[in-house]
């Protein structure tokens, strides 16, 4: 059995920080520059249509701000930066396009996203053969940063272009399963999943957990997350008498699933990821949304200090959707990027390389050492590519909105 501690922390003490970042030189002559001002684009893939798209225009909107921001203070002086968003409509095939037309531009000097695991898992490739710096706001996967053997100890890098702001499933779900076990005292649960990357793993970390901790799983099964009728399952779910559902999956399938649940019969909440951490899910659910538990990568924003500018600016922007669960995460990871660029402008006395794939080699190496104060807390990288601030936050659905209940770090002893 492996045992772990929780260190809970406060928000509160997450240091406030400025996102504005000292000017630099620009770039030399190059097909990019005009008016003595060189443009770079910065790209972002989201699912900005289909089921999703209120998750991928939150991001988009915010990753949006960002550069609008940086154009504004000048961050990089001589430099502007222009935002070029395509959707994936959370399709690996359309993902991966997007990533050969980013890699395709030359004045595309890095990409932010995407929101799915497994659309990451399609781009990592193709942005890694060019050398271009790929920052997630959203996936959560391990593999795509810890390799296929994570699981086992053995942790190996695949891609040194791929870095992420969230933290992993690897510690969410296990962080779900604690507070379930050992706060909530419900000892028996029925785990399913929607067989993607995202579900099945966030799935298979909580199950694991639970079962360490001394819960029992009743039942486990799978859902087509193109569905929307799951009879069969919550009937299954109804005659083993959980205490609860955990979901690996996300909120356009596990809402309706909750939905149905409840009205054959569970008495407990549904459980799931950060997937189900959206005003969406309550909107689909309706009243059967009440109870219900969701987690989610970082503490909540309205809670920080570093995260009040962002807010203060985006509702001053005027954008017509919410910035969602991903929002605080898009504009760190953008941030990240530009920082970079910076980061390489001073490395070449004020400016940048005449090519840009050495302008892109170069700002990935700057990544690996990006730190700075965010919208989500502290920004940083460790040898993986992920993020070093580890922080993860519990919502439970209290009068149609999710409201937090625990904020905290899961640490490995």
């Amino acid at each position: 059995m492996r045992h772990r501690s929780l260190l809970i922390i406060s928000t509160a003490a997450v240091a406030a920080g400025s996102l504005t970042l000292s000017a630099c030189g620009s770039r030399g002559e190059d097909s990019g520059k005009s008016g003595g001002e060189t443009t770079l684009t910065i790209g972002l893939d989201a699912p900005l249509t289909g089921d999703l798209s209120a998750l991928g225009q939150g991001i988009k909107n915010s990753a949006d701000l960002a550069v609008k921001q940086a154009n504004k203070e000048k961050t990089v002086e001589g430099v502007k930066f222009k935002l070029e968003a395509l959707d994936d409509a959370a399709q690996p095939s359309a993902g991966q396009q997007n990533a050969n037309k980013f890699v395709a531009d030359d004045k595309v000097v890095g990409a932010v996203g995407p929101l799915n695991s497994n659309v990451g898992q399609s781009m990592q490739k193709v942005f890694d053969k060019a050398k271009m710096v790929e920052v997630s706001p959203a996936n959560t996967a391990p593999e795509l940063t810890q390799g296929v053997d994570w699981r086992t100890g053995k942790k190996e890098r695949p891609f040194e272009t791929y870095f992420r702001i969230c933290t992993t499933d690897a510690i969410q779900g296990p962080y779900a399963a604690q507070y379930m076990y050992n706060e909530k005292k419900l000892k028996k649960v029925y785990v399913i999943d929607d067989k993607k990357t995202y579900g099945k793993g966030l799935a298979g970390t909580f199950k694991s957990e639970f079962e360490d901790l001394g819960g029992e799983v009743v039942g486990t099964d799978h859902v087509d997350p193109k569905e929307k009728d799951f009879t069969a399952v919550v009937n299954k779910v109804a005659k083993a008498k959980p205490d609860f559902v955990y979901y690996g999956g996300e909120y356009p399938a596990g809402a309706p699933l909750a939905d149905q649940a409840k009205k054959a019969g569970l008495e407990g909440p549904v459980v799931g990821g950060d997937a189900l951490f959206s005003a969406e899910y309550v909107k689909l659910a309706k009243k059967n949304s009440e109870g219900d538990i969701a987690s989610s990568v970082g503490a909540p924003l309205e809670t920080l200090d570093s995260a009040k500018k962002f807010v203060k600016n985006y509702e001053a922007a005027g954008y017509k959707l919410p910035y969602e669960a991903y929002g605080g995460y898009a504009y760190d990871s953008t941030w990240a990027i530009i920082q970079a660029v910076k980061a390489v402008a001073e490395k070449n006395d004020g400016n940048l390389p005449e090519d840009m794939n050495e302008t892109r080699e170069q700002v990935v190496e700057a990544m690996q050492d990006v730190k700075f104060d965010g919208v989500s807390g502290k920004v940083g990288f460790d040898e993986y590519g992920d993020t070093t601030n580890k922080q993860l936050s519990l919502y439970e659905v209290k009068d149609g909105v999710h409201k937090p209940v625990k904020t905290g770090t899961f640490e490995e002893d």
